[in-house]
């Protein structure tokens, strides 16, 4: 009898251990992974959940979404950090309406054409949502190839075509059976086979691990230095956005002011706001979220 490959060992083993995470249930749409997957970007799944399921609550389509304002979108966005991917949510939105009809596209090229779309999202959306087959490579999924299959501790902080060529060669060839060994994969990256912890007593594959069986340690620490968050930029740019979300119209100066004393850290953070679109003055005293005022129909 013919041993399973890879792919299929970490399939059945994901068929039967999987999270039940809300964008994995039937009948999920394109447009609701899509938003999934921006979402998930740096943020944990705990965090991601309740927001998403109020962002698909208010916007259960592209076109809701675009046919409001940026404003409503940075202020649903909430706490989830790194506000300007709602800025670029509404973008696609948009995009996909003036595009494709409303309906998010199922060819990769297109995908890739959006707004905020990178080479993960997109090949994320073929295969999620329309069960294509593409190599999906995150960090939890160069990891877990890395080990694997090289016989390395770390992938290395970013992705490279190399990984997506590696990652390729693992997938079977039948489209449906290939989206599910990439969700497999990012699965069994994300609670067995992590960074610091690996849980290899109970990892499908722990059999045949090529950095297993080589008998090499986990890195002592984490792959990526975690970024320091107090009294950075990013830290005054959340207190000034938290205001301005909050409220009714534009906000004076003189109340952004007393957000932070640092005046000219202040000053820096607010200016990169308006550069990243997310927030707009108006006149020479007052600021407000970006195009916070009256929707404008589409076409």
């Amino acid at each position: 009898m013919t041993e399973p490959t890879f792919a299929a060992q970490v399939s059945r083993w994901y068929e039967r251990n999987a999270r039940d995470l809300p964008w994995r249930r039937p009948g999920i749409g394109a447009w609701a992974i899509l938003v999934s997957e921006v979402m998930l970007q740096q943020t944990p799944v705990v965090r991601v959940v309740p927001a998403w399921e109020a962002w698909l609550a208010r916007w259960p389509e592209p076109r809701a979404l675009a046919e409001d304002t940026p404003a409503e979108a940075i202020r649903m966005w909430g706490r989830l950090g790194y506000p300007r991917r709602a800025v670029r949510l509404r973008e696609c939105a948009v995009a996909v309406v003036e595009r494709h009809g409303g309906v998010v596209p199922d060819r990769l090229d297109q995908l890739l054409a959006l707004p905020g779309v990178g080479t993960y999202t997109a090949r994320a959306v073929a295969a999620f949502a329309y069960g294509q087959r593409h190599p999906v490579v995150d960090t939890n999924v160069r990891r877990v190839v890395c080990r694997a299959i090289a016989g390395e501790a770390d992938a290395g902080p970013t992705t490279r075509p190399a990984d997506l060529v590696a990652t390729e060669e693992l997938l079977p060839v039948e489209p449906t059976a290939a989206a599910l060994a990439s969700a497999a994969f990012m699965e069994l990256g994300a609670v067995v086979c992590t960074a610091r912890a690996p849980r290899c007593a109970v990892c499908p594959v722990e059999s045949s691990c090529a950095w297993r069986a080589s008998g090499q340690a986990a890195p002592a620490g984490p792959t990526r230095r975690p970024q320091r968050y107090a009294g950075t930029d990013r830290q005054v740019r959340g207190l000034l956005l938290a205001v301005l979300r909050d409220a009714t119209g534009p906000v004076p100066h003189q109340r952004l002011d007393q957000v932070w004393q640092d005046d000219v850290q202040r000053a820096r953070a607010l200016a990169g706001l308006v550069t990243d679109g997310l927030v707009e003055p108006v006149g020479e005293e007052s600021f407000r979220l970006a195009g916070d005022g009256p929707p404008v129909p589409l076409p």
